[in-house]
């Protein structure tokens, strides 16, 4: 099957694109993991006004898709994936504001549970409000994870439904995670020179980049086909994790010893990729459920 964008997805796709490149989205990210909201926030409130918010209840799950694939190239702090695809799908209806959710055990804590306002977490096979507890630390700075308390139940739709849009959402975040490394590594490469020439013209570097373009490019496929139903949504994020990773690993590699310090931006992408491999399901789960699927 041929994946193909409408005219207005590409639309939709371009506008946000434009949206949060002319943010400040490193600098906002940065201030997130610092436990300075404001900017995140403020971002927050715009890409809302551009119907993040509704595109899981108006929308198809390409938008969805399409939406945070940006999300993940841009690094955009924020409980996106609670707030934006599970919990419209699980209540029914659009979330005003920011909501975050955990859904034990494949996602024991509230993501951002400090600033949401709403927190619940589904037990027992009910959604229920819930109240966040201790503060967990996650290789990635900017995810502040949150014990939770249940508290009274709530009335909710389709709730594996919901886990699937969401683990959908988070392979469409670890595909823009991956095309924004391998952007930033290839750019590097041109720029840094060794012993008189371009790091990017030996071939060892060339073939490693090609192999994340490769696996980047067989990813994309399989979260459109989930986005359309083709595909499991456990395929989608089983092919991405797998690329985004190598991304990240082959984006360091190349890097060199300035790969490793926290100061240079590809670390923002770098440490969200690795949190994002096990977010909403680790990959044994997930290969475990293409198993069951492929063998009834």
């Amino acid at each position: 099957m041929r994946f193909e964008l409408t005219e207005d997805q590409r639309d939709f796709a371009s506008s946000l694109e434009s949206l949060l490149s002319s943010a400040d989205t490193v600098g906002t990210a940065r201030a997130w993991a610092a436990g300075d909201h404001a900017p995140g926030l403020h971002l927050w409130k715009r890409l809302a006004e551009q119907g993040l918010t509704m595109l899981a209840t108006e929308a198809t799950p390409v938008e969805l898709c399409i939406a945070f694939e940006a999300l993940g190239r841009h690094a955009v702090p924020g409980p996106w994936v609670e707030s934006a695809a599970y919990l419209p799908l699980a209540l029914g209806h659009e979330v005003e504001g920011v909501a975050t959710v955990a859904v034990p055990p494949l996602v024991p804590y509230a993501l951002d549970a400090d600033v949401a306002d709403q927190v619940l977490v589904r037990t027992d096979g009910s959604l229920h409000r819930a109240t966040a507890g201790q503060a967990k630390a996650s290789v990635d700075g900017t995810r502040h994870l949150f014990t939770v308390t249940p508290g009274e139940r709530v009335e909710h739709g389709d709730l594996d439904a919901a886990f699937d849009l969401a683990v959908l959402a988070t392979a469409a975040q670890l595909l823009g995670a991956g095309e924004r490394i391998l952007a930033d590594a290839v750019t590097y490469v041109k720029q840094r020179r060794q012993f008189g020439r371009e790091i990017g013209s030996y071939q060892a570097i060339k073939h490693a980049l090609a192999d994340v373009r490769i696996a980047l490019d067989f990813a994309r496929p399989l979260v459109l086909g989930a986005a359309l139903g083709e595909v499991s949504a456990s395929a989608a994020k089983v092919a991405t994790a797998d690329a985004a990773y190598l991304a990240s690993r082959t984006g360091l590699q190349v890097h060199g010893a300035i790969g490793y310090t926290a100061e240079l931006d590809l670390s923002i992408w770098i440490t969200k990729v690795r949190a994002l491999v096990t977010a909403w399901g680790a990959p044994a789960h997930h290969r475990g459920a293409i198993l069951r699927e492929l063998v009834g």
